[in-house]
């Protein structure tokens, strides 16, 4: 806490903008864009790796939440004050920091995987600059910051060679996804049946199961992705430069559409939970499947075109 009193000590108007647009860039919309982009536009073996690396990190750093469950700086010192525009983001417990971790798993993942040295400087500079921002802002402690710095540089390195050897190695690559969806499970069961104690924030606990179920199914559609992908569709992510701006811009806006559409009557029929656990689900295979079932269409267009 005397590192953030120090921070609150010399925040000033300009600061506060400045770090408020810096910590947009550790938002979890921003990360699933880049992903889409690597895996439908420049390189699916960079796009798995990426995607998986930050959901394995989310995954992990819900169950840190949930088992330590520390409360937000302000709360642990009611005279501790916070920049008030950041506010609305941080929910859930402090400890550790998801928007840390999720920067840091896809600049780092973006670092780690290029071979051009200005890009790997950029990828560090602007996982530390988040991590930053959390703190200035005042709503992560240095603490909360430095594990999920920690946990994303083990993902980044561990995953990696994972990742890209075992690639055109389905059998392998099976057993991998499904140690990830064995993770899910465990995190799903743990915040469901787990008996934590009355001082339990329930909000907070709502939020960790409903994030749960999300990203059990999230992982339950990466284990029906990864084989049609590379036994079936074997879709292609060149294209020129109109073709990879419909790919793109249309298979964003069909996403959020169904985010967005998909949540009401989803909710309705199979409850809050498992409602959005299988509008996830739904996501996923349609981002990983049906989208790219048209890409072969657009590039037979720009070759008649052309």
């Amino acid at each position: 806490m005397e590192f953030l009193r120090f921070l609150e000590q010399i925040r000033n108007p300009f600061l506060d903008m400045l770090m408020s647009i810096v910590t947009l860039f550790g938002e979890e919309t921003l990360f699933m864009i880049a992903g889409l982009i690597f895996f439908w536009c420049v390189d699916k073996r960079r796009g798995y790796y990426l995607l998986f690396a930050g959901f394995t990190g989310t995954v992990i750093i819900q169950i840190l939440k949930m088992i330590f469950r520390i409360p937000r700086p302000w709360v642990l010192d009611p005279n501790f004050t916070i920049v008030e525009s950041a506010r609305e983001a941080a929910t859930g417990y402090s400890f550790p920091s998801g928007h840390t971790q999720c920067a840091a798993d896809l600049y780092g993942g973006i670092a780690r995987s290029s071979k051009k040295r200005l890009i790997r400087i950029g990828g560090i500079a602007m996982c530390l600059l988040v991590g930053f921002s959390r703190m200035y802002l005042g709503v992560h402690t240095p603490l909360d910051v430095g594990v999920s710095l920690l946990v994303a540089a083990a993902l980044i390195f561990l995953l990696y060679p994972i990742v890209y050897r075992f690639y055109d190695r389905p059998k392998k690559m099976y057993i991998f996804i499904g140690v990830l969806l064995l993770l899910t499970l465990a995190n799903l069961l743990f915040v469901s049946l787990y008996p934590f104690p009355a001082d339990v924030d329930p909000v907070n606990l709502t939020d960790a199961q409903k994030v749960a179920w999300q990203f059990f199914f999230i992982i339950l559609g990466m284990c029906l992705i990864y084989p049609l992908d590379i036994h079936v569709l074997r879709f292609e992510t060149r294209g020129v430069w109109w073709v990879q701006i419909i790919k793109l811009t249309g298979g964003t806006l069909i996403l959020v559409l169904l985010r967005t559409l998909l949540k009401t009557p989803f909710n309705a029929l199979f409850g809050v939970n498992l409602g959005s656990g299988l509008r996830y689900f739904i996501i996923v295979t349609v981002a990983g499947i049906l989208w790219p079932m048209t890409f072969r269409f657009w590039n037979s267009l720009s070759a008649k075109h052309s």
